[in-house]
Order: C-alpha cells, then sequence, then structure tokens
C-alpha cells in the first residue's frame, strides 16, 4: 500500500518553492542542509513506495484546486492545443498535425521495462529504462530499495530474473542488471534535457497501475522545480528508515500514476529527458487515492547519467558538497525587497568557508539563475557534480556580491 508520511521541518523555517526557471542548465548533483515545510504533499509513483511533499510559495488549495488534469476542460492534451509555428500561411498548426508521437511510442517503447518487486512488506511494481546492451536498467531507488526479488518484464512479455548493481536513495535513482540478458535490447538514446523549454511536448512511458506500455503525453509545465519526497522503507535488517530526496526536477502534464516511477520521460524526438518519479497529490486526499492530477515530475536526464554511469562502475555514487546550513529568508538590494536562501551556518573547512560565505548571506542566485528560497538552493546544488565551480550571487548589509565556490565532495556521514 502507499502510505504517506509527515516530513520533520525546521520550526524557523517556511520553505517557499520558487517560481520556475524558463530553461534548466546541465548538471551532476548535490548536498545542503535544509528541512523544507509541507505545503503541498506528492506521491512516489509506484505501487507499494512512499509518500513525498514539496514546499511551495501559495496558498495548497489555490495551488492545487482547478489544477486539471489534461485532457479536462482548462487543460488541453498535446494535440488538442494549437500554435503557431510559422506556417507559410500563417495558419496555426496542432501538435497533433505536427508530430507523430505513434511513431515515438513504437521507437522508445521497447526500450522501458517493467519491474515486479517482493520484499518483506509485500509486493509491488514500477517501471525501467533500458540503459545499455549489457542488460543494465535504470529506475528509481525506492521502486527496488526495499526489494529481496526482482523480476523485470520487456515490452513484448519476456521475463528476467535481475540484481541490484547499486542504488543511490538520495538522488532515487538505482541500476538493475538482467540475467542472462538476451542480445536484442534496445536502449533509449539519451537526449539533452538542458535543451528543453517550458511548453515542449514530452511523452511518458510505463507500468501505471500495473498497466504495463502505457504512454501519455503532455507538455513540459516548468524547469527547476525543487521537490522533496520522502521515501520510508526498511533497511536489510528490517528496520524502518526515511530518505529525504531534493530533486531539481522537470515538471509535466503528461499523466504519470502509481507504477510510473522510473520509467521514461521523452521528447519530441524519442530521446530519454528524464526518469519519471513522482506526482503532485491533493493535501485532503489519502495516498491510497493519489493519481494524476496533471503534475508530475520527472529527474532530468543529465542527472541520471552522471548518477548510472558512477553506479554502474562501482556500485555507488558522490555528490556535490557546499556545507551551509540554510532558511528561506529574504533582504533589500537596490531598493527592492529579495528573497532566498539564508545563510545560517558555515561548516568548517567546507567549499563555502574557504569562499568566504558567511552567515546571514541571502543567496539569490546561482550560475546567473535565480533562487527564492532555500529548497531551491538545495535542488540547484544537488543538480551539479563535484569538482564543478559555481557562481553564487549574495546579498550582504544590502549590497550584491558574487562568490566562486568549488563544490567538494560529500564527506562519508556514515
Amino acid at each position: 500500500m502507499v502510505t504517506m508520511t509527515t516530513p520533520q521541518t525546521d520550526p524557523d523555517t517556511t520553505a517557499q518553492q520558487p517560481p520556475a526557471s524558463p530553461r534548466r542548465r546541465r548538471g551532476g548533483r548535490r548536498w545542503v542542509d535544509v528541512l523544507a515545510a509541507s505545503l503541498l504533499s506528492a506521491v512516489l509513483a509506484s505501487v507499494g513506495t512512499y509518500a513525498a511533499v514539496q514546499g511551495i510559495d501559495d496558498d495548497p488549495t489555490a495551488t492545487t484546486a482547478g489544477a486539471p488534469e489534461a485532457g479536462q476542460d482548462g487543460a488541453p492534451e498535446a494535440g488538442q492545443d494549437s500554435v503557431d509555428d510559422g506556417a507559410a500561411d500563417g495558419t496555426p498548426v496542432s501538435f497533433a498535425e505536427d508530430q507523430d508521437w505513434a511513431a515515438v511510442a513504437a521507437s522508445v517503447t521497447p526500450g522501458v521495462v517493467s519491474i515486479d518487486v517482493v520484499g518483506r512488506q509485500g509486493q509491488g511494481s514500477g517501471s525501467g529504462v533500458v540503459w545499455d546492451t549489457q542488460g543494465h536498467v535504470v529506475t528509481n531507488a525506492h521502486v527496488v530499495g526495499a526489494a529481496e526479488q526482482v523480476q523485470v518484464v520487456l515490452s513484448d512479455g519476456r521475463r528476467y530474473p535481475a540484481s541490484v548493481v547499486g542504488q543511490d536513495p538520495s538522488s532515487d535513482l538505482a541500476v538493475l542488471a538482467l540475467e542472462n540478458a538476451p542480445a536484442d535490447l534496445e536502449p533509449v538514446a539519451v537526449g539533452d534535457d538542458g535543451a528543453l523549454a517550458v511548453g515542449d511536448p514530452v511523452m511518458a512511458i510505463g507500468n501505471p497501475l500495473g498497466l504495463s506500455g502505457t504512454v501519455t503525453t503532455g507538455i513540459v509545465s516548468a524547469l527547476d522545480r525543487p521537490v522533496t519526497t520522502r521515501a520510508t522503507g526498511t533497511t536489510p535488517g528490517g528496520d524502518p528508515v526515511a530518505t529525504e530526496v531534493v530533486t531539481n526536477a522537470i515538471q509535466t502534464s503528461a499523466a504519470i500514476n502509481p507504477g510510473n516511477s522510473g520509467g521514461a520521460l521523452v521528447n519530441a524526438a524519442g530521446e530519454l529527458v528524464g526518469i519519471n518519479s513522482s506526482i503532485a497529490a491533493l493535501p485532503a486526499a489519502g495516498a491510497s487515492q493519489a493519481g494524476s492530477i496533471g503534475i508530475g515530475f520527472a529527474i532530468p536526464a543529465a542527472k541520471v547519467q552522471v548518477i548510472t554511469d558512477q553506479l554502474i562502475a562501482d556500485g555507488t555514487a558522490e555528490h556535490a558538497f557546499l556545507g551551509v546550513g540554510l532558511r528561506d529568508g529574504a533582504a533589500e538590494a537596490d531598493g527592492a525587497a529579495l528573497t532566498g536562501a539564508e545563510v545560517r551556518q558555515v561548516e568548517p573547512g567546507s567549499p563555502a568557508s574557504e569562499a568566504g560565505i558567511q552567515d546571514g548571506d541571502l543567496v539569490v542566485a546561482i550560475d546567473g539563475e535565480q533562487v527564492r528560497s532555500a529548497i531551491a538552493l538545495v535542488g540547484q546544488v544537488r543538480e551539479r557534480a563535484s569538482g564543478e565551480q559555481v557562481e553564487l550571487e549574495v546579498v550582504r548589509d544590502g549590497e550584491r556580491v558574487q562568490v566562486t565556490v568549488t563544490l567538494a565532495t560529500r564527506p562519508d556521514r556514515g
């Protein structure tokens, strides 16, 4: 069963979700200390897994009410919404006329699999993406985290036992290896999520509600959307454990439901731009009732590429480290009030300390992209790789200051 959990929050923090920037930057990964308030709940999109929360800057009722699914009034599906693509006669051309989704589905579906798992808490299912011809499959860590047995079902119905090569709960990604993998596997080509723009058409493919090979279409609704999920599972010894994941996600209107976790989000060329991971749910709805309300989230392909390559190489993944404690804050600069991520603590010897970041600094941008909350900075850092250099814009004593920071590898905290 899907169950909801209540996040632990910083009593001094009211985390707000910033508007998404119009374009994403490609990057790698991770780590900043921050806790976010739970104003909009979401559910990890797999059967038998657990709950999630997302910080948002509006009243949850106002934010979620009247947010129809694709195909309902006020939210037309791709193929129904007309857009002017510069036709010679000036006639608007619809997505349906401009995009052959049947061809995309035919080319990508063989590379998307169903995953059946059995664990101490029962059975569950999810989705996965064929990564290479050697039999590696990428999925969400929350799909297989507590599994004792895993089977992968190809799109043509062939079923194979699989083992977990490596999993990284903090990015919610895992890699499986098929036993006796067939020679005719068809990996999904990895695209450039950095080229996505809000409004681009996309397709989600997976195994929602156990219905394998299901495809849904929609658009990119937002980019750089910081989403916090909380997966609850068990350790190998059977003890309960919860992992908080912050993703700088792709938001899509393509319908995503329980069972879609780990499946593919592809662009109009049939290239992988994200791994579907979670869905928004109305706060008043029970987790067992959660389903698509037209707001789904995917882990960007660039991040998937970096983490997957590391998991295949040695079963573990490294994460970027900034070394600050944060809360939402505000300050004035240039005669205007600004919101951002306020630094509450700088860890000695950390990249932030070495770069001269100070307590009380308000981070308002990273590499030119706006940061309007603590959770937004967390998501941005987790998009980047250890060793990557970033430019932070901070407000200090009413002045904007540029600070260059080289992210380190997150230390092992046992």
